[in-house]
C-alpha cells in the first residue's frame, strides 16, 4: 500500500509542469542581431522569416529625371535562401551580422542595362552651318548628349537587389560633349558665283575677300552648301572624264599646273578650290565649274580650311 502511493507521488511530480501549464520557451534569435542588414533579434523562426520575405520582395526603384522602373530580384533570377540565413541567425552570437546574398543573373542585369542605355542615351549634336543671312552665315548652336555608364549602372542595381535596405538607385549618366561647337566650329567659306568672289568668315565676321574665276555658261559652278572633303598641296591634274578634257594628259606638281600649288575638293563631284597660273582669268566666269584663285591667295585659303570646312556657293 505505501509503495503503491509513493508511485502515485512519484507519477503526479513528473506531470506537474504539464499540469501547471509551462512549456519550454521558444527559441530566439540573439539580441541585434541582423540578416541582410534586416534587425530580427528577438524574434522567432517564423517572425524572423515574415520579416525578411517582404523585405527581398519590396522591387527597386531605378530612377532617371521624372521615369521610374520597378525592379524585382524574380526578373534577374535571383533566389534567396532565408529560410537558412534565419537558422544561421538563430545560432549566431549576439549582435552578430549575417550575410545573405540572393544571386543574381549577371546577364540578366546587362541585358536590361543594355536596354535602359539606349532609351536614355542622347546623342551630342555639333553646332552646324544652317544657312546665310544676307551673305554672313548662319549658325544652330551645339548640344551636350547623355551617355549611361553601363558598368556602374549593372553594379548599383545588382547591390540594390541583394541589398534589401538600398531600394531606390539612380541611373548614372555622364555627359556626351559635341565635337563641333560654335567656339571651335572654324572657318565658313562663302562664294558669291555672280561676283566672283571668294570670302573667309570666322563665325559671323568676315575676315578676307578674294577675287575668283567661276565657271562658265555651259559649265557652271553648282550652288548650295558643300564641304571640304580633300586637300592636296603640289596636286597633279588629271583629265576629268569630260568632252573638253579628251586627249589631255595628266600634268605633274610645277610650274603650269592647272591647279597651281593647292587644291581644296569640295563634295560637289569633280568641283573644288585651286590655284591657277592663269591670273588674267580671274574675276571672271572662265573656268570648267572650278573656282580659280591666283596662287597666293589659294594658298592662304588652304592654311585656313578643313576637311569638312563648310562651302556655301551662292548666285548673289
Amino acid at each position: 500500500m505505501i509503495r503503491r502511493l509513493a508511485l502515485s507521488i512519484l507519477v503526479v511530480a513528473s506531470l506537474a509542469p504539464v499540469l501547471r501549464g509551462d512549456a519550454a520557451p521558444p527559441v530566439l534569435v540573439p539580441a541585434g542581431v541582423t540578416v541582410a542588414e534586416v534587425p530580427v533579434g528577438g524574434m522567432s523562426n517564423e517572425q524572423a522569416q515574415a520579416a525578411l520575405r517582404p523585405a527581398f520582395a519590396a522591387p527597386v526603384r531605378l530612377v532617371y529625371e521624372n521615369t521610374v522602373w520597378k525592379l524585382h530580384l524574380s526578373r534577374f533570377g535571383g533566389e534567396v535562401a532565408i529560410a537558412e540565413g534565419v537558422e544561421e541567425a538563430l545560432q549566431a552570437d549576439a549582435g552578430t551580422s549575417v550575410d545573405l546574398t540572393p544571386e543574381v543573373d549577371q546577364e540578366a542585369v546587362k541585358q536590361f542595362v543594355r536596354a535602359l542605355a539606349k532609351r536614355v542615351a542622347v546623342p551630342a549634336r555639333d553646332a552646324e552651318l544652317i544657312g546665310l543671312r544676307g551673305l554672313v552665315p548662319r549658325y544652330r548652336g551645339e548640344d551636350a548628349g547623355v551617355r549611361v555608364l553601363r558598368g556602374l549602372a549593372a553594379q548599383r542595381i545588382t547591390r540594390a537587389l541583394q541589398v534589401p535596405s538600398v531600394r531606390a538607385i539612380r541611373v548614372p549618366v555622364t555627359t556626351v560633349e559635341p565635337e563641333r561647337t560654335l567656339a571651335n566650329f572654324g572657318s565658313v567659306v562663302v562664294i558669291r558665283r555672280g561676283a566672283n568672289e571668294l570670302r573667309v568668315y570666322e563665325r559671323t565676321r568676315m575676315i578676307r575677300r578674294f577675287g575668283v574665276a567661276t565657271g562658265q555658261s555651259v559649265y557652271p559652278t553648282p550652288t548650295g552648301t558643300f564641304a571640304i572633303v580633300d586637300k592636296q598641296l603640289h596636286p597633279w591634274w588629271l583629265p576629268p572624264d569630260s568632252e573638253w578634257a579628251r586627249g589631255l594628259q595628266p600634268v605633274p606638281p610645277g610650274p603650269g599646273n592647272p591647279l597651281g600649288t593647292r587644291w581644296m575638293g569640295l563634295s560637289a563631284p569633280g568641283v573644288g578650290i585651286h590655284g591657277t597660273p592663269d591670273d588674267a582669268s580671274i574675276g571672271y566666269s572662265a573656268s570648267h565649274g572650278c573656282i580659280r584663285m591666283h596662287i597666293p591667295d589659294a594658298e592662304w585659303v588652304f592654311r585656313r580650311v578643313k576637311l569638312g570646312t563648310p562651302v556655301v556657293i551662292t548666285d548673289a
